[in-house]
């Protein structure tokens, strides 16, 4: 009798739990409409159970952060930080199990969805049969995602370097266009952004992001953005300066020109028509290399498989990562044979890059953007979407430009439409608001006044709709 009594006890806390956590993962669904009476958005329904959480508070973490991080430098979104404990697919649960939105995807990483399966199940077989052989024994899973993206790039892009970030591949990539050329100059470009290292540091136009350490022989050229830059759309003119600057602030001659086909930190800014393509020709004529940084808008983000395809070009050089581990730690160069062998003359060598876990989860991506056709639903649901966002553009003032491709989207806040005067301070405001009522997106440019919107590419239609509701009403009430 008392084991039966026991049993009959378990299962009632397990029932109990099990309901809590179906609870638990619905009735943000309806939260959003506690937040105030007007607001009448509800989240997608979301069959999910969440497992209990039991681990630390948010105020907990937090004072950890504050005396072991560096948190002047690593900083929270909002006033008041989110713990988040749990994903799947394209929402986000705290410690309290309300469900969020996720329209950020941890910085454009998350492509294929939180915790996706196609993803989590063959890293987890991987990392129970062998963790980290080293590159320098055989190890099929570091040549079979080569080979997968060797696949996915045009022309004569068949040779790749694995990494563990982007930082890395650019850095990477740098160094071996300097040894090609014979060239020391890399041109870059204004507001755009390409790691914490040196060269990848100096190459980043935007001194939000730059120490005071030595970097020479970088040279940025005019942004060519469509919304506050001096030529407009024009990518013709941007493409002259360009040509100026190689001219008159270089030997005539240069390594390479680094780009990122959308600016993602910068604030989301599509360079402009005919830019890149007329780039091509300046700086093979300096006889410099054409370096794709896809780090953000790689993967089917725009899309596009990879940004630059907009474009009409076919770089020497493709760097990557985020999107490529969907939350795995890895980066990679690609190139050509030719540019590849440079170096062969020295050993280059990266310890973690082409890891069999981190590599296992690269190729698990590419097989799940292929037969979840991500690619076909960004570009579906980010015309959709931006669509909306134009037409809450027409309503709301304070939205100065809304840009981008597929679901790499920016939404820019201003406070005077005609001056283009950033709205900061407004900006934070509504991603609070916006984040209480269950939405999460991030911000970028220059003056943080631009929501950056880069959500898992399996977002709907319906994750569109209620994003843009709350967007709406977090406006209405500034």
């Amino acid at each position: 009798m008392q084991i039966s009594s026991a049993k009959k006890s378990v299962q009632n806390i397990s029932i109990s739990l099990l309901r809590r956590c179906m609870i638990s993962s619905t009735t943000s669904q309806t939260a959003t409409t506690a937040t105030s009476d007007k607001f009448l958005g509800k989240l997608p329904p979301f069959e999910y159970i969440l497992p209990p959480y039991t681990g630390p508070s948010a105020d907990v973490i937090l004072n950890k952060r504050k005396e072991f991080l560096i948190s002047s430098s690593i900083s929270c979104l909002y006033k008041k930080p989110l713990n988040i404990v749990d994903g799947k697919m394209q929402y986000l649960f705290d410690e309290s199990g309300r469900r969020y939105l996720d329209a950020f995807a941890g910085i454009a990483v998350v492509n294929c969805g939180h915790c996706h399966p196609g993803v989590v199940t063959p890293v987890i077989d991987q990392i129970k049969r062998l963790q980290h052989p080293t590159v320098l024994y055989l190890n099929h899973t570091i040549a079979d995602l080569a080979e997968a993206l060797a696949s996915k790039l045009p022309g004569d892009l068949k040779v790749v370097f694995f990494t563990n970030s982007g930082t890395e591949a650019n850095e990477l990539a740098l160094m071996m266009a300097k040894l090609y050329t014979g060239y020391q100059d890399i041109v870059s470009i204004r507001n755009g952004y390409h790691g914490n290292a040196v060269a990848a540091m100096a190459a980043t136009g935007h001194s939000s992001w730059k120490f005071n350490v030595v970097q020479t022989a970088t040279h940025h050229a005019l942004n060519a953005d469509p919304y506050r830059g001096v030529f407009g759309s024009d990518g013709e003119k941007y493409a002259r300066e360009l040509h100026d600057l190689i001219q008159y602030g270089t030997p005539g001659n240069i390594a390479g020109f680094l780009f990122e086909p959308i600016q993602g930190v910068g604030g989301m800014v599509e360079l402009a028509p005919g830019y890149l393509s007329a780039a091509y020709d300046i700086v093979k004529k300096a006889g410099g290399l054409f370096i794709a940084d896809e780090i953000q808008s790689g993967f089917a983000r725009t899309g596009n498989f990879w940004g630059f395809e907009a474009h009409n070009v076919v770089p020497d050089i493709v760097t990557m990562a985020k999107g490529l581990g969907n939350g795995f730690p890895i980066g990679a160069v690609v190139t050509t044979p030719e540019i590849a062998g440079v170096l062969t003359s020295r050993c280059y060598f990266n310890t973690f890059g082409g890891n069999a876990v981190a590599t296992t989860a690269g190729l698990a991506v590419l097989n799940v953007i292929e037969k979840d056709k991500l690619q076909e639903n960004a570009a579906m649901v980010g015309s959709y979407l931006k669509g909306k966002l134009n037409q809450l553009k027409e309503k709301h003032e304070i939205i100065g430009d809304v840009r981008g491709r597929g679901l790499m989207i920016g939404v820019e806040l201003v406070s005077d439409r005609k001056l283009k005067t950033p709205a900061t301070a407004e900006t934070l405001h509504i991603m609070d608001q916006m984040k209480e009522l269950s939405v999460l997106v991030g911000k970028g440019g220059y003056f943080g006044n631009v929501f950056r919107i880069t959500p898992p590419l399996c977002f709907t239609k319906d994750d569109a709709d209620f994003l843009v509701e709350a967007m709406d009403y977090s406006m209405s009430k500034i």
